[in-house]
């Protein structure tokens, strides 16, 4: 039996095992894919505090010796189904595991295109974090794919920082709020391309050039770009929990900043938590207040 079992091994489920470790805690961590999570995808990493620059891959591979060394366990199954009780029981695809509490760090998906070279570009000219990434484009050539508020932001921001935007839409209106829209239209560097959509990303060293055609009369054109951004929304990985954790409407665990859901013993950390902000600092932020939350509920 463990002291907490954590499911997902991103940036907050290995903050989690960090902190209970260090609070002499036995923890497994269980990972469906790999160690790090979406942040493992980042090329670089500039604005996580205290680092110059780093790999999205060096940080998980850094967090991931600190839980090892501290005598962590790290499976890598896909959790099923957690069964609560006294103690809890999580059913993956392979095992089962008892435990006093559990952590849910399981994170989001971003949805993607499903146009040609995108998968093979992602970190590598394409990105879903405009934040994150916007400052490796300044006085460059940039392009945004979505209509909601989060595209529109993203193209906001990125005004202010690459030489042109090119804001790519399937619709002829924005899903955004009304106030971005007007703030988005009043930018001189932003061209909108309405009623298109992205059929191929084509790579020479990194991104190139976006194909694109018109989902009205079908004619076709090639943009160049140094970079896109991809924002089409979030899937957050944690449906197969509906059934015993409560999601708010999008999906994600309802639950506020100290982390602790609605069933006693079990907590969230990182993207798939009901919040505002979703970036590397608030997922590290969240692995240490739930793993804390959870040291307190297990000292009862």
């Amino acid at each position: 039996m463990y002291d907490v079992i954590i499911i997902g091994g991103g940036p907050a489920g290995l903050t989690a095992a960090l902190y209970a470790l260090r609070a002499e805690k036995s923890v497994v961590v269980i990972e469906k894919l790999g160690l790090g999570g979406q942040i493992a995808l980042s090329g670089e990493v500039e604005n996580f505090p205290g680092t110059m620059k780093m790999s999205g891959a060096e940080f998980a591979e850094n967090l991931a010796a600190q839980v090892d060394a501290l005598g962590g366990r790290i499976e890598y199954e896909e959790v099923v189904e957690i069964i609560d009780g006294n103690p809890k029981t999580v059913v993956t695809d392979l095992d089962r595991y008892e435990g006093r509490s559990v952590i849910i760090a399981t994170g989001v998906k971003n949805r993607r295109l499903g146009a040609e070279g995108e998968d093979e570009l992602i970190g590598k000219g394409i990105s879903f974090c405009a934040v994150c990434d916007g400052s490796f484009y300044k006085n460059r050539i940039v392009a945004v794919i979505g209509g909601g508020n989060t595209a529109v932001e993203d193209a906001i921001y990125l005004s202010d920082i690459a030489q042109k935007v090119y804001l790519i839409h399937r619709r002829n209106e924005f899903r955004a709020e009304n106030r971005l829209v007007r703030a988005l239209k009043s930018k001189s560097n932003i061209e909108l391309v309405l009623e298109t959509t992205v059929e191929k990303f084509v790579a020479e060293e990194g991104l190139k050039s976006i194909n694109l055609v018109n989902v009205n009369t079908g004619e076709k054109r090639t943009i160049d770009v140094d970079g896109a951004f991809v924002a089409v929304g979030q899937i957050p990985q944690c449906e197969i929990f509906r059934d015993i954790i409560t999601l708010n409407e999008g999906g994600y665990v309802a639950a506020d900043e100290n982390c602790r859901t609605n069933l006693e013993g079990v907590f969230v950390a990182g993207d798939c938590r009901n919040k505002t902000v979703r970036q590397l600092t608030t997922a590290v932020g969240d692995g240490s207040v739930a793993a804390l939350a959870a040291i307190d509920y297990l000292g009862g």
